[in-house]
């Protein structure tokens, strides 16, 4: 993360309130503190690619996180990145009405599930984005179950 400070200058010329924001180059991080500062859609995330080169994720691009060994794997259409947060860090981030726990490795974004299916022996299959699939855990799926139905997703 860029060394960022912060200043204010009084100006009584003006009615509102404007941000400039400078850098030495408008990258991923600069673009998405921009889009914060603007009001723009949720939080963002930074992650590793394969060779450990930084990305910054919007919330909104995230399919699935799940645990993969020390580390936790962040699914996109894009691509698989890696995160050294724990799994309850990324979730207490992430936006609660958007994304849910379906097992103790595993956190889906509502926004990405496609289909859903509960099963005869009680279990439950999401279907997400780019034909992915995954399966929920026993405990998790009351919340699951009433989260779906209402589609919690709506207020993303």
């Amino acid at each position: 993360m860029k060394n960022i400070r912060i200043r204010f200058e009084p100006d009584s010329a003006l009615s509102g309130i404007e941000i400039t924001v400078r850098a030495s180059e408008q990258d991923a991080e600069v673009a998405a503190l921009m889009e914060r500062i603007a009001g723009g859609s949720g939080h963002t995330l930074t992650v590793l690619d394969g060779r450990g080169n930084l990305k910054t994720l919007a919330e909104s691009e995230i399919i699935l996180a799940s645990v993969d060994g020390k580390s936790v794997r962040i699914l996109t259409a894009d691509g698989c990145w890696l995160s050294r947060r724990t799994l309850q860090s990324l979730e207490e981030q992430l936006d609660s009405r958007c994304f849910v726990r379906i097992s103790r490795y595993e956190i889906v974004n509502l926004r990405k599930v496609a289909r859903y299916d509960f099963t005869i022996s009680g279990t439950l299959r999401l279907e997400l984005e780019g034909g992915m699939e995954t399966w929920a855990s026993r405990r998790c799926i009351p919340e699951i179950r009433r989260r779906l139905k209402g589609k919690g997703a709506s207020a993303c």
